[in-house]
């Protein structure tokens, strides 16, 4: 439930924010009369990322089990990729995502009479870049850790992604956006090896990778699975009390380098908020 809330949680403001961005802009040049086109772009890509995602759900709920794991071991690489450029290109865009969300709107305002289908496009395509990577790593998450905590937690997120991101546009509240990003990003990032260890053990389910299913150790007298303790850890990291030997190794090559390069050269940044 934690993972679908964080996720939907960082997810919604990074939208909230290219929307009050882009909402800020028009206010100050004149053209907030606009705005119910910004809105139009976001309302189409939130049906967008809805459609697919029930798509892929009822999909992947009607094919044999075999080809259902096959299923299940894609779409986490799928969404291990995607979660990873998405932290990654954070990183290196966030100084510069103001200046170039306000660059295409006043391109969209140069259009003349087109500019109004411009802005929704532009706020189409914003909108749902965030939205899919949203949509393909909770249905990994899904998958992976099926319960209903895991909906209830991803609509929460979302919800209170709105409020902070409205009570933001509207000044209510300092965030420190540099830090909220950099350990939510690091937060992730362990997630995701978790995630890419379980794709190997759904893979290897399908009949697709039969390498290195050596059991590496057992930790079942220490903490279960099937415990409590061990299905939380099982939902945020992909613990399991037998790993292979292949789940060790994606785990630890994944991890390792995507974490060192998402902390080289960042720094905690003083406080500035949005």
């Amino acid at each position: 439930m934690f993972i679908a809330f964080l996720i939907m949680l960082r997810e919604g403001i990074e939208a909230a924010l290219i929307v009050g961005i882009v909402a800020g802009f028009l206010k100050q040049s004149g053209h907030g009369h606009l705005m119910p086109k910004v809105w139009l772009g976001v309302a189409l890509a939130v049906l967008l990322c809805l459609a697919v995602g029930y798509g892929i759900h009822q999909e992947t709920g009607e094919i044999p089990q075999k080809q259902q794991e096959l299923v299940v071991g894609i779409i986490g690489l799928v969404a291990v990729a995607m979660i990873t450029y998405m932290i990654l290109w954070m990183k290196k865009a966030a100084r510069s995502m103001k200046q170039h969300l306000q660059q295409s709107v006043q391109a969209a305002l140069n259009r003349g009479g087109g500019q109004g289908w411009a802005l929704v496009g532009m706020a189409f395509l914003a909108v749902a870049r965030e939205g899919l990577e949203s949509v393909f790593f909770l249905i990994a998450v899904f998958e992976q850790s099926p319960s209903w905590h895991m909906p209830v937690g991803a609509l929460l997120g979302l919800a209170a992604a709105a409020v902070i991101g409205t009570l933001i546009y509207q000044g209510g509240i300092r965030l420190n956006l540099a830090k909220f990003f950099r350990w939510t990003g690091v937060f992730l990032i362990v997630v995701a090896a978790g995630l890419l260890a379980g794709s190997l053990r759904a893979l290897h389910e399908a009949g697709v990778w039969n390498h290195l299913q050596g059991i590496a150790f057992h930790s079942a007298h220490i903490l279960h699975e099937d415990s409590p303790l061990g299905v939380l850890l099982g939902g945020f990291f992909g613990y399991t009390d037998h790993p292979t030997w292949g789940e060790i190794a994606v785990w630890l090559l994944y991890l390792v380098p995507v974490l060192y390069w998402f902390l080289r050269g960042t720094q905690p940044m003083p406080a500035k908020a949005a």
